[in-house]
């Protein structure tokens, strides 16, 4: 796969703040629910929020749809820094989770597979990993697009998920899903 850079700006820069939690899954939305101790039916329609300001904050529904044989979680519960409910969630498939708190300059990346840890990224991240081989040659493509090497989420952490996952983020994919929110218990 030849990485060609993408723009993000229209998910981080328009908000100084909390920038996004995002997690991908392979597996089916109903799966994924259930394996976070939520009801399908308990999770209603709706878009993509508008703009950062509408996006769901801590204790808000997180909202998931499916982009191909994936699930997409976008998650106002930082559920993407809990190691063990990560790795959980990856049983028997693959999960890449995301997320960025740019004003506290938090950066955070997973890869998991059937419930290990197989790469991870983080300003505080309880057992960092060196690179594995499937991402050496990817590491070294966003290094070349990327000399300067900013933040994941100014831009390498997409590619890395464009990689891991077969999912080009863009706005447009985003914003012409249609989401089902809803809350799980204990968030």
């Amino acid at each position: 796969m030849t990485l060609r850079p993408l723009d993000v700006s229209w998910l981080c820069d328009q908000y100084a703040g909390e920038c996004y939690s995002f997690i991908y899954v392979r597996a089916a939305p109903e799966q994924v629910i259930a394996r976070l101790g939520g009801q399908w039916e308990h999770f209603t329609p709706g878009p993509f929020p508008g703009g950062p300001d509408e996006y769901p904050r801590p204790g808000d529904p997180l909202g998931v749809t499916a982009i191909g044989d994936w699930t997409f979680i976008f998650d106002s519960y930082w559920l993407v820094i809990d190691e063990d409910l990560i790795a959980e969630l990856s049983r028997d498939t693959r999960l890449v989770s995301q997320a960025a708190l740019s004003l506290k300059g938090l950066d955070y990346f997973y890869w998991c597979e059937d419930g290990e840890i197989r790469f991870c990224h983080g300003a505080d991240v309880n057992d960092p990993t060196g690179t594995p081989d499937e991402l050496v040659e990817t590491m070294a493509e966003i290094d070349r697009l990327y000399p300067s090497f900013p933040d994941l989420y100014k831009g390498p952490a997409f590619l890395l998920v464009e990689h891991l996952t077969g999912i080009r983020l863009t706005e447009e994919l985003l914003k012409g899903s249609t989401f089902l929110w809803g809350a799980i218990p204990g968030t």
